[in-house]
């Protein structure tokens, strides 16, 4: 497991991951990123080409349509900037992504 280990308060930060999944990033993916992104407060976006959208919502993830080889850069500025990028980050690698 790679150590996504939270930089200091009240950053940004940005992180790409490569969609290893040979569905893509489908709906169950999508719904865990979501849930986790709504717990913290900081601005969290994820995106794919030049598309940017909400990491809280499932729909905007799953606007992306991004398939297996997409790299997707997730976003987050705020307060907990770090803690949103490593708890995503772990659920990226849980569902076949990687940094």
């Amino acid at each position: 497991m790679k150590d996504f280990a939270a930089p200091p308060a009240s950053s940004e930060i940005e992180r790409k991951f490569t969609v290893r999944e040979e569905i893509g990033l489908h709906a169950r993916p999508a719904a865990r990123l979501a849930q986790a992104a709504q717990k913290f407060s900081s601005e969290i976006s994820l995106g794919y080409g030049n598309q940017h959208v909400d990491a809280k919502s499932v729909l905007d993830i799953l606007s992306l349509s991004a398939a297996k080889g997409a790299v997707l850069t997730l976003r987050a500025r705020g307060s907990d900037a770090g803690e949103a990028a490593a708890s995503l980050g772990e659920i990226f690698e849980d569902f076949g992504a990687e940094e």
